[in-house]
């Protein structure tokens, strides 16, 4: 029995043997699927500068390295990049959609910038997207999505569902108009169903491909979805810019990924699967610096450099010239006048002839530097497309506007108001809604049952950036387009102005002083021959506390009569 049993041991060892070497191979693979990788590569926020940080063609190059490692790659993007930059606003965003064809994107989700040429618009570059555009929240008139809620690709063997999310903020950080029609459902409760109708497709990992940011004076940010929906695996954020080490993911089971802006990082993230069950989420951030030495991608190259080509017949155009750089910068139009600011609101009032003129920071996007001013770098400022318009608003309808528009500061926020012909103080120490005071329009004070002419954007007097006493009022005049009156304009100027000049006076805060307690004490007069050790002493303290007590600058001079206070505990 022994015999027989060992012979039939050392068989399946020989056989063993035999099936290692002749599906070794097989073995491997087999391990290979149950432990699976995949990447997910995604951009955010680019707002259509295809050449800037690490640039389309080095991110399209990016791309194929990591498809060579492991083929198992997803790229997505997360909104607004179709729209910002001459580049896209020429041919209304086709020429960003070609990019992202050649670049081989699987999926994107439209931001509210994405909608600046309109919902119409926003369709026709979906169908020219060899990859879906996808939103679960835009809800058109017969309760159907504009676009498809979400899609499921099937990358290593596993099925990922990806929804999209775009921020309720559409409404008005878009042009009104374009979004006519168009309900943002609230981002929370249209997860939940997705979740939902994704797991009953049993899908792998659920990803969240949102545009809400996290910004503090968003109202429905990832965050929100984060911590309020169950079942998601990633979200991937736009809209506030945010980069990954300025998101709060400490102690979150789910991790928010973005990427910043203008294209300065590329995303990645990678998914480690085992069994078919998601194990591990790992994100890490490819930089302009760690780009520097990649090689850029031929086609893509081709692409930018065939449309920049096209481009400028019209954006080369000198219009004007400027012995100072004109300041455009984010943070600074948000929260406080500048040069440029100034400029572009003293044009719309002198092509307008209206009582005041008022603008939104949030639509300055760029500044200008030294030299020659073209059309390119005027359309860059103001890439909206935006006209100006003239309206009739009572004097309590611009009360409201200029409480509406500094209502944030001094944080920075999209609305913050740049204005000409009114000046206004500022006064910190009121709470908001009720800072402005002593508003005067020209020289005279302003009068809230007085109707006033004023210039502003077709943007804000249709309720944009949350401007809603906008819409009243009645129509005037419709003017020419934002960058053709500030062209038209600096053309007449035989220099620009260097400084900005202050509409806005701000009274600062005065913070409550600390009330000064006084210590109590008691007084010893020092007797003859007394030394300050020696009186300390007496007291239980150090002389270095009684010389500090007292401000002693020369602790060691004492005279007798002398007062010395003693503090008492």
């Amino acid at each position: 029995m022994f015999t027989r049993s060992r012979k039939l041991f050392s068989l399946l060892i020989v056989l063993s043997m035999v099936f290692g070497l002749v599906f070794g191979s097989v073995t491997s693979i087999y391990a290979d699927e149950n432990s699976i990788t995949i990447t997910i590569v995604h951009t955010n926020d680019t707002h259509s500068r295809v050449e800037s940080g690490v640039g389309f063609a080095k991110v399209a190059a990016k791309i194929k390295e990591l498809k060579e490692e492991n083929s198992n790659v997803l790229v997505v993007d997360a909104g607004d990049t179709l729209h910002g930059q001459p580049f896209a606003t020429i041919s209304k965003g086709e020429s960003i959609i070609k990019i992202m064809n050649a670049v081989g994107y699987d999926v994107m989700t439209p931001g509210n910038h994405d909608f600046n040429y309109g919902q119409e618009r926003l369709l026709e570059l979906a169908k020219y997207a060899e990859f879906p555009i996808i939103s679960a929240n835009v809800i058109k008139q017969d309760g159907n999505t504009l676009l498809e809620p979400y899609v499921i690709k099937e990358v290593g063997g596993l099925k990922i569902g990806i929804f999209g999310l775009s921020t309720p903020e559409t409404a008005y950080k878009t042009n009104p108009k374009n979004v006519e029609g168009l309900t943002f459902e609230n981002p929370v409760e249209v997860a939940k169903k997705m979740v939902e109708e994704l797991k009953a497709k049993d899908v792998d990992a659920i990803i969240a491909l949102v545009h809400l940011g996290i910004d503090k004076e968003t109202k429905d940010t990832s965050y929100l979805v984060r911590d309020n929906v169950e079942g998601i695996d990633l979200i991937i954020d736009g809209h506030s810019h945010s980069t990954l080490d300025t998101i709060d993911n400490e102690g979150k089971d789910i991790i928010i990924v973005s990427t910043g802006e203008y294209n300065n990082n590329l995303g990645m993230v990678n998914l480690t699967f085992v069994d078919g069950e998601l194990k591990d989420v790992e994100p890490s951030v490819f930089s302009s610096e760690d780009a520097v030495e990649l090689e850029a991608d031929p086609e893509v190259s081709a692409i930018i450099g065939e449309v920049n080509e096209k481009n400028k017949e019209i954006t080369s155009v000198v219009v004007g010239k400027t012995d100072v750089v004109l300041d455009g910068v984010r943070e600074h139009v948000r929260a406080g006048e500048t040069n440029l600011s100034n400029l572009i609101t003293d044009a719309m009032l002198a092509v307008s002839g209206a009582d005041m003129a008022i603008t939104n920071g949030g639509g300055i996007r760029a500044s200008i530097d030294v030299g020659d001013i073209t059309m390119e770098e005027i359309i860059t400022v103001l890439p909206f497309g935006n006209y100006v318009v003239v309206k009739e608003y009572t004097g309590a309808q611009i009360l409201a506007a200029l409480e509406h528009g500094t209502a944030n500061y001094p944080e920075p926020a999209g609305a913050f108001a740049q204005v000409a012909g009114v000046t206004f103080v500022l006064d910190l120490n009121e709470e908001a809604g009720k800072r402005v005071k002593d508003v005067k329009i020209g020289d005279e004070p302003l009068d809230l049952d007085k109707t006033y002419k004023v210039a502003t954007n077709d943007f804000m007097a249709v309720g944009g950036d949350d401007y809603t006493m906008l819409k009243e009022g009645n129509l005037v005049v419709e003017l020419p387009a934002l960058d053709e009156v500030l062209i038209e304009y600096v053309k007449g100027l035989e220099s620009i102005p260097a400084e900005a000049r202050p509409r806005m006076t701000v009274i600062e805060k005065v913070e409550a002083e600390e009330p000064v307690v006084e210590a109590a004490a008691e007084t010893y007069i020092v007797n003859p021959g007394d030394v300050l050790w020696r009186i300390a002493e007496k007291f239980g303290l150090t002389w270095e506390k009684l010389a500090e007590f007292n401000g002693l600058k020369n602790p060691h001079l004492l005279f007798p009569g002398q007062k010395i206070l003693v503090p008492v505990n």
